[in-house]
Order: C-alpha cells, then structure tokens, then sequence
C-alpha cells in the first residue's frame, strides 16, 4: 500500500533543513567516532616514528616518506627524486637485484611509491605476522641501498618509458609542465617532477651516490607503522632494524621567494597528442599549510566538483560551451598553484570560456555563496576526510604526510575542524586576494598544426 502526503512549500523546506541537518550529525558522528590513535617518539639517529595500533584486521602498513623532492635538485640535475623512487627498488646488500617485488607478492604483500615536488613516499601492506618483513625490507632500503651503474642504467630506461606514457605521448600532458614554468621564475617548482631525461643521462654515479647519502637519511625520515600490532614489539623491531642506521648530515634548505605577480601574464604552449585546444588560468597561491589554501580547497570543489558544481553545470550542461571544464588547487609545500581550465565545444573560442569562468570566480568574489551550497561543501570536505582514514594504508600515508610536510600530526584528526571553521565571508575574501585578473597566467595550450 503506498501513502500518498502533501506537503505544502514551508514544510517541504523545513524537512529538507532537518535531513541535511540529521546528515550533517551522521558525518560528524563517524568523524569522531573514527578518530584516530597514534604515538610518536624519535629514534637517537633523528629518525621520526609514528605507531598506530589498529587490531580489527590482520593487516599491516609499514612506510616511510623522507623529506626529498623536485624542488630539491639542482636546475641542471632534474628529475633526481623521482629517479630514486625507482632506483631504490634495484635491491640492496642482503636483496639481490630484482627480488624486492618477489619477495614481497611471495609474502602476501603489495608495495609501491611515490614522488611530489615535496617528498618521497615508500610503502608495503602486509598480513600482519610480516610486520618485521616489512621493517627489515624499509631497513635495507636506508642502510643497504646497491646503487651501481647497471641499476642506474636500468631505471634509466624505466623512467623514460614512464615520461613517453605518462607525458610525451599523452593527451594535455605537457599542460602542467608549462604552468608551472610559466608561474614560476626562481622556485623549483618551476621544472617538473619527473624532470627532464637529458639531465639524467648527463649525471655521473658519484651524483647519484652523493644524493642518496645526503637525502636518504633517518634524519630526513619518518617510519610509520599502522595496522594490526602490537606497540611494544613493534618499537623493539623498529629499534633493532633502525637504531644503528647513522644519522645524516643536516640538510639546510634554500627558501625561494617569488615576486608577486602583478600583471596578467599569457603564453601559449603546444601539444601534437591534441585536436581541442585549452584555456588554462593559473594563479600562484600560498602553502597548503596556510589557512586561505584550505579555503581555496573549497572554492575548486565549489566551482567544479561534479556535474552538479558551477562551472561544469554553467558550462558544459546549460550553455553546450565547452566539453570538459574545472578548477583545482594543486597545494604544494610552499606555495600551491590555482588553476581554472575549459575545453572550447563547437564554435565557441577560448576567450569565450575565459570569460565565463571569470564570471563564476567573480560571482565568489562579490556575492556569498547559498547557504545550502555551503552546507554541501562542508558534507563533501567531511565525507571525504572519513574516506581518506578509513584503512591503515591511508592512514599511514595521512600521519607521515601530516607529521612532515604539515609539522602537526594531530591533524589527522583535527584538520577538519579548520575547513568547519571557514564561513561564507572567508570564501568570499579569499576569492578578491588570489583571483584576480593581475595575479594569474594565462595560458592557451594548442595543438601543434596550429604553432607558426
């Protein structure tokens, strides 16, 4: 049997309010009911550990991040971190070359890594009886690493294989790359990360060996370990397999400081991969450990989270004029870069989309944002904080990333308060100081038949 209830408009709206309202609580209740316990401590050598005991599953992540990235070679020696990414999966003194992914499948395991401009992130995930396999395994990665000729030579080729795929041969997939060096004039966040293979042929095994001794340090580290143990066994390992590695030389980091832009600035850029030309506009903004980053945060997922967000609805649905549209905020260490981009549809022209687009940031900068939007964006920036913890891999990811680059691990579990506290007004003034017209690149990004 099914009721029929008719609502007139006051209450249709009223239980709409109480539903957001009862979701609102939902997401808040599992938010705090899912905080996340953790101990940290420093090992003699410098090495940072993080313990987070999780006995629901027998499963165990160990990893380590160590505070090295693309900003941190030398404009002629690009592409160094991410090289090392691979090359310290060659092997070492106790595995023998190619045995690390055997042994770690053989072991019921999976790992990987990963490079930022910012740091280097390795990580395996075990049953939990192989905990000390992965300690021993992250150990021999700092202590034992086998950097030869013929390992170099091998990666060497792996990387490039990895840039053609990933790059070279890739629709839009220089895009970033002329961005970033476009945007910036003294920061190394002006080359890529991946770097330039040049540079990698040009370097010696003394440059690769003197990177390595100065980055891949404990104290330039921290060890997570997250799952299923016991702490107090766990900390006997760490110390037996961690304790004597030497602690490094301390690193002194150059502080790169931009000048402001001041005036629009444009360029144009070329790519044979593309038939649709793009319209990129790109702002230079601040540390994703500041506050405005946050609020920047909310703004992209505003403006293009979706196909029910601003710009796609605007510009994709409503008025067919662009085939793909969006806007991220690619946060960095030290400073992060905004970017609104359009994919022209039809007969429409770049200057069309960066028209529109520059219509929806000023509807931010002049007017505060609905109510109910702002309600979505806070459910969204909550769901997505419960998903980013909800396994030990992403949790040991979060504490690393957290305690190193952020200076604040408690933000695994507080970080969300800050997006709570941003109001409506804070959006809006945060809109009028990083998105004008005479703070941003313009970049059109065009297919190769149409370079001179």
């Amino acid at each position: 049997m099914i009721i029929y209830i008719k609502f007139n408009d006051s209450k249709i709206k009223t239980l709409m309010k109480l539903f957001q309202y009862i979701g609102l609580l939902c997401v808040t209740y599992c938010i705090s009911a899912q905080s996340v316990s953790f101990e940290e401590y420093d090992l003699d050598n410098g090495l940072h550990v993080i313990l987070h005991q999780d006995n629901s599953a027998p499963v165990v992540t160990t990893s380590v991040m160590y505070h090295v990235g693309a900003k941190d070679e030398q404009p002629n020696r690009t592409g160094f971190a991410h090289f090392f990414e691979h090359l310290l999966f060659e092997g070492s003194e106790n595995i023998e070359k190619g045995g690390w992914f055997s042994i770690v499948t053989e072991n019921g395991g999976t790992n990987n890594a990963n490079t930022t401009d910012d740091r280097t992130y390795y990580y395996e995930v075990f049953p939990s009886n192989n905990l000390e396999l992965g300690l021993w395994m992250e150990s021999e990665r700092m202590l034992h690493p086998i950097i030869e000729q013929d390992g170099v030579d091998t990666q060497n080729e792996v990387v490039k294989e990895e840039k053609r795929l990933r790059v070279d041969n890739q629709p839009y997939g220089k895009f970033l790359e002329n961005v970033k060096k476009h945007l910036f004039n003294k920061h190394p966040y002006r080359w890529t990360t991946i770097g330039e293979m040049d540079h990698l042929d040009a370097a010696t095994l003394d440059e690769f060996l003197a990177f390595n001794k100065k980055f891949y340090v404990p104290n330039n580290a921290v060890l997570v370990v997250a799952g299923d143990i016991d702490s107090t066994n766990a900390k006997k390992m760490i110390e037996d397999y961690f304790g004597s590695i030497p602690r490094g030389n301390d690193i002194e980091r150059v502080k790169y400081v931009e000048d402001p832009i001041t005036e629009e600035l444009s360029a144009k850029a070329y790519d044979a991969n593309i038939q649709i030309p793009a319209i990129i506009s790109a702002y230079r903004t601040p540390s994703f450990k500041e506050r405005d980053s946050r609020v920047l945060d909310m703004i992209s997922t505003y403006l293009s989270d979706g196909p029910s967000s601003k710009l796609y609805k605007k510009l994709v649905d409503e008025k067919k004029m662009a085939l793909q549209t969006g806007a991220f905020n690619i946060s960095q260490e030290d400073y992060s870069m905004y970017v609104v981009f359009g994919l022209p549809q039809g007969e429409f022209k770049l200057n069309d989309l960066t028209t529109e687009m520059d219509a929806e940031v000023a509807k931010i900068q002049n007017d505060l944002i609905s109510e109910r939007d702002y309600q979505k964006l806070l459910n969204k920036f909550e769901n997505g904080f419960v998903n980013a913890n909800a396994s030990v891999e992403g949790i040991a990811n979060s504490l690393a990333r957290y305690h190193m680059l952020y200076g604040d691990t408690s933000l695994i579990n507080n970080e969300i308060d800050i997006y709570r506290s941003i109001s409506r007004e804070e959006i809006r003034e945060v809109a009028n100081k990083y998105l004008n017209t005479n703070q941003r690149l313009v970049l059109e990004y065009l297919p190769e038949s149409e370079k001179n």
